[in-house]
């Protein structure tokens, strides 16, 4: 595993670019080459200045800086809106050094599109990551276009891991990937805010009502992590024969989530395919 990364430039840091950024800076890995980020204006461009060991360009007052970004870096991330990409990867394309690896953050542009723009022997990754990147806990999917090298994916994936853990895939899987750990977490937030109001309808006071239920999904997410025993396993155990969790499980079975989850996700993957055909 490499003890260093080559010069990154974020081209776009904003939400996720700017996550990864700072779990890069947080890490303390080095980088050898330094850190451009990019972003068009000079208020976003501000939010990152003073990051060590970060140069924080805003377009408005340096038209060329993707420019000058992507021609001194090892690695450029892609992080522009998904219908942007094709006109960065243009402006781009003639200050790329062939050794140089292009990651993607943008979701539905496929790794065809970068080859059509940047050529087929450009070193290609095609990554998903989710939003936990801020706070160092993501998932993070990659897929390897052809001329990607086993050292490049290895480089790439030290770069995501200061973020949270990665998973490799072929492309085929990247939407559905981005199903269940790119929309996951709202899935999780739903559900908290659900139990939050049947809280609140047992009487308990809003602010009691998020702690109890807030705390309980955090600390059992926390002994899952910590334990390492399957989920069902730590299920069986909270719930004792004809108690009353078993009672409140039985009826969340009866409400058929093992259906629901499933079209759930099925849904997000349609809208996923329908979103890179351009619908």
């Amino acid at each position: 595993m490499a003890e260093t990364l080559p010069a990154l430039a974020f081209l776009g840091a904003g939400s996720m670019g700017g996550a990864i950024l700072r779990g890069v800076v947080a890490s303390g890995i080095e980088v050898d080459g330094g850190i451009i980020a990019t972003n068009r204006s000079a208020a976003s461009a501000e939010a990152l200045t003073g990051l060590p060991g970060v140069t924080s360009i805003a377009l408005e007052e340096q038209p060329e800086g993707n420019l000058e970004a992507a021609a001194s870096a090892g690695i450029v991330l892609v992080g522009v809106k998904p219908a942007m990409v094709v006109d960065l990867l243009r402006e781009i394309a003639p200050r790329l050094a062939p050794e140089t690896i292009v990651v993607s953050l943008a979701a539905g542009v496929t790794l065809a599109t970068f080859a059509d723009v940047l050529g087929a022997d450009a070193r290609v990754i095609r990554s998903m990551p989710n939003t936990p990147a801020t706070v160092g806990k993501a998932v993070t999917g990659l897929a390897s276009g052809a001329a990607a090298t086993a050292d490049d994916l290895a480089v790439v994936r030290r770069l995501f891991e200061t973020v949270g853990a990665v998973i490799e895939v072929p492309e085929a899987q990247i939407d559905a990937l981005s199903t269940i750990s790119g929309s996951g977490p709202a899935y999780v937030y739903l559900l908290i805010e659900e139990f939050t109001k049947a809280a609140i309808g047992m009487g308990f006071a809003e602010g009691d009502a998020r702690l109890m239920v807030e705390q309980t999904f955090i600390g059992a997410t926390a002994l899952l992590d910590v334990s390492g025993e399957d989920p069902a396993e730590l299920r069986r155990r909270v719930t004792s024969p004809k108690g009353t969790t078993e009672r409140a499980i039985a009826v969340l079975q009866d409400a058929n989530l093992e259906r629901t989850f499933a079209d759930a996700a099925a849904a997000a993957l349609d809208r996923a395919r329908e979103l890179a055909a351009g619908a």
